[in-house]
């Protein structure tokens, strides 16, 4: 089995807490969703709900994070002769397969202007794994201008296909695109 029971508690308290954000917020709206109505409906309580999360919106960008940590580690394990576009594309492509339904978070976070802040931050944060994740691909230091601009091209193309072409052909459009991009914005050079 993997990990011991505690931490496939914890993951499942984590992910039933981000699910009932989700679901409360798509059927009352953000602002009438309070932290307690998620910890009840995630059956835990509001102190247990802060251990995992500082706010409603925190919790609601979860998502966001936990995929741009999968992205970059999967960046990481594809083949080292695959050309790097080729790599983000499939990767991404890979995280977004069966994602069909969690694409109408972006429109919610967009009509938020709480979750459009929280989603602002996150973005912040996400960039740094898949900027080192490329640098360590392509043997450049993650401080290095070319993955830092990867990453942020990449995750803008993205949430744009997914907000304008949610469904079941997205994860091969996110490959096609990124492939794309890699066309318009070909590999640094190494020196």
């Amino acid at each position: 089995m993997d990990g011991s029971l505690r931490e496939r508690k914890k993951v499942a308290t984590r992910a039933a807490l981000i699910e009932a954000a989700w679901r409360l917020s798509a059927e009352h709206g953000v602002a009438r969703v309070r932290v307690e109505d998620i910890a009840a409906a995630a059956g835990v309580s509001a102190r247990t709900f802060n251990n995992y999360f500082a706010s409603k919106e925190d919790a609601l960008v979860a998502v966001g994070t936990e995929r741009a940590e999968r992205i970059a580690a999967a960046v990481r394990a594809r083949p080292p002769d695959e050309p790097l576009w080729e790599a983000l594309g499939n990767a991404f492509a890979e995280q977004f397969v069966g994602a069909g339904e969690k694409t109408e978070h972006y429109r919610l976070a967009d009509s938020t202007p709480e979750l459009v802040a929280a989603q602002l931050r996150m973005h912040r944060t996400v960039d740094g794994p898949l900027a080192a994740a490329v640098a360590d691909r392509i043997g450049m230091s993650a401080t290095d201008l070319y993955p830092k601009l990867v990453a942020a091209v990449v995750r803008a193309a993205v949430r744009t296909m997914v907000e304008h072409s949610p469904g079941d052909a997205l994860p091969d459009q996110l490959r096609e695109l990124v492939v794309r991009l890699g066309a318009g914005l070909p590999e640094a050079s190494r020196g």
